[in-house]
C-alpha cells in the first residue's frame, strides 16, 4: 500500500499555504492533489517547486499556465462506490490468461502500453521510448512511483504478449479523491484487441470488490473517447484537475522545503 501522507508548504510567515501528495510523473517529482489552503500558493509554487509536476484543480491549473507552466494532463476523476454498487463478481472472468503486473519484465509489457497511446491520442507520449520506459513505466510497475501495486490489476497476454492491462495503485488520501486507485488501463490498438481494455477494468472492479476495497477511483484525459465506457461500468464524476509542469529547473532541495 502508498504510505505516502500529504505533504504541506507554508509561506515565509510560516502560514501553510499548499498541500500535495508527493510522487513521481514525466521522470520529475510530482505533486498530486494539490490544494490551495491560502493566499500566495501560486507564487510559492513557482519558486518552490521549479520543474515539478503539479496537479490540481483547474483554476490553479490555469493561473499556473498563465504564469509560464506548460500543460501537461486536463483530466476528470472517478470513482465507483464499491460498498454501494459492488461489482459482479462474474467480471472476474476474463477468458484469457492474466498475470500480475510484477510477472513481466518492464520491456515486454512497453509495446503494448505506448501503442496504446499513439499519436492523436489524447494521452500520446512525445518522450522517445527509452526515457519512457526508464522514467515512466518501469517505476509504475515496480512500486517505485505510488507504492506498490494491488493484485486487482494485472496484464492479459495473448500468444505469450502483453496485449492489454490494468494498474491499480493508491493514491494518499480517501475515497472517492484517492485510495485505491486504477493508474493505467491500455489495450494494443489493433482491431482485433478491441474490447480488452474494459474487460480488464471489469476484472479490476470484481477482484477489488471481493477484496474488501471501498472504491476504485480513476482519472480520464478530456477528450478521451473510454470516458463513456467508464461511465457505463458505474464510475461517477467527481472532480476535474490540471496538471502542468512548473516552469524552471528541478532544484534537489525543494522537496524538502516544505514545512
Amino acid at each position: 500500500m502508498n504510505t505516502r501522507s500529504p505533504q504541506t508548504i507554508s509561506d515565509g510567515s510560516g502560514r501553510p499555504v499548499l498541500s500535495y501528495v508527493e510522487g513521481t510523473r514525466a521522470g520529475r517529482p510530482y505533486a498530486d492533489m494539490a490544494k490551495v489552503l491560502g493566499p500566495g500558493a501560486d507564487e510559492v509554487i513557482l519558486r518552490r517547486l521549479p520543474g515539478w509536476v503539479v496537479s490540481g484543480d483547474e483554476d490553479l491549473g490555469r493561473r499556473l499556465l498563465a504564469a509560464g507552466a506548460s500543460r501537461l494532463r486536463h483530466a476528470h476523476t472517478y470513482s465507483r462506490d464499491l460498498r454501494a454498487e459492488p461489482a459482479p463478481a462474474c467480471w472476474a472472468e476474463t477468458g484469457y490468461g492474466v498475470v500480475a503486473c510484477d510477472a513481466v519484465p518492464p520491456a515486454e509489457v512497453f509495446p503494448a502500453w505506448r501503442a496504446a497511446y499513439g499519436p492523436g491520442h489524447p494521452d500520446h507520449h512525445d518522450t522517445g521510448d527509452a526515457a519512457l520506459l526508464a522514467g515512466e513505466l518501469a517505476p509504475l510497475l515496480a512500486g517505485r512511483s505510488w507504492g506498490p501495486l494491488l493484485p486487482c490489476g494485472g496484464l492479459l497476454l495473448r500468444q505469450d504478449r502483453v496485449v492489454a492491462g490494468v494498474l491499480v495503485g493508491t493514491l494518499g488520501a480517501d475515497p472517492p479523491f484517492g485510495g485505491p486507485w486504477v493508474m493505467d488501463v491500455f489495450r494494443d490498438p489493433a482491431p482485433r484487441f478491441a474490447g480488452l481494455g474494459g474487460v480488464m477494468l471489469r476484472r479490476a472492479l470484481a477482484l477489488a470488490t471481493m477484496h474488501g476495497l471501498p472504491a476504485l477511483g480513476l482519472a480520464v484525459t478530456e477528450g478521451n473517447p473510454a470516458r463513456r465506457l467508464y461511465e457505463r461500468l458505474g464510475f461517477r464524476h467527481t472532480a476535474s484537475a490540471m496538471t502542468v509542469i512548473v516552469p524552471g529547473e528541478v532544484r534537489a532541495d525543494a522537496a524538502a522545503e516544505h514545512g
